[in-house]
């Protein structure tokens, strides 16, 4: 079954995206729960118009991207990890743990998804990520792994 997604789902797809899913889970979870409708021709056409309304909403957003980029700019966020002797933490750093250390170090709301990191760290030390707010506004953060 063809669906067209209105919210983002993880291990599904993103927001106005044509995915293809089992017919029970659609049917019976993912349509009930307005989560999304099916791709017929109506709704495919409805398409072009939701896309453009959600690129107007994010360009109204651009300043207030803007000026979250400057204030992360040149910042360094310290998150707290278990570790051992030789440095190794137990599990990983992911950005669902940097976007929570952004919320509670600088109060700034940073979606985990505008998140990449090139490598999940493993080890106590200073690392890199990139905060992709906008395709015009794009930023990097340094964070530093300590031990706990």
């Amino acid at each position: 079954m063809d669906i067209i997604l209105l919210k983002d789902l993880d291990h599904v797809g993103y927001k106005h995206d044509i995915v293809k899913v089992k017919d029970g889970y659609g049917r019976n979870y993912l349509i009930p729960q307005g989560i999304a409708v099916i791709a017929n021709a109506t709704n495919r056409s409805k398409l072009d118009g939701l896309r453009a309304e959600e690129a107007k909403k994010e360009a109204a957003r651009l300043d207030e991207y803007k000026e979250i980029a400057a204030k992360l700019d040149g910042q360094t966020i310290k998150i707290g990890v278990k570790a051992g002797t030789s440095g190794k933490i137990f599990g990983s750093v992911n950005n669902i743990q940097l976007s929570n250390a952004i919320q509670e170090q600088l109060n700034l709301e940073v979606h985990r998804k505008k998140i990449d990191m090139e490598e999940w760290p493993k080890e106590i030390g200073t690392y890199t990520a990139q905060v992709n707010f906008h395709e015009e506004v794009k930023t990097t953060i340094d964070f530093e792994l300590i031990k706990e």
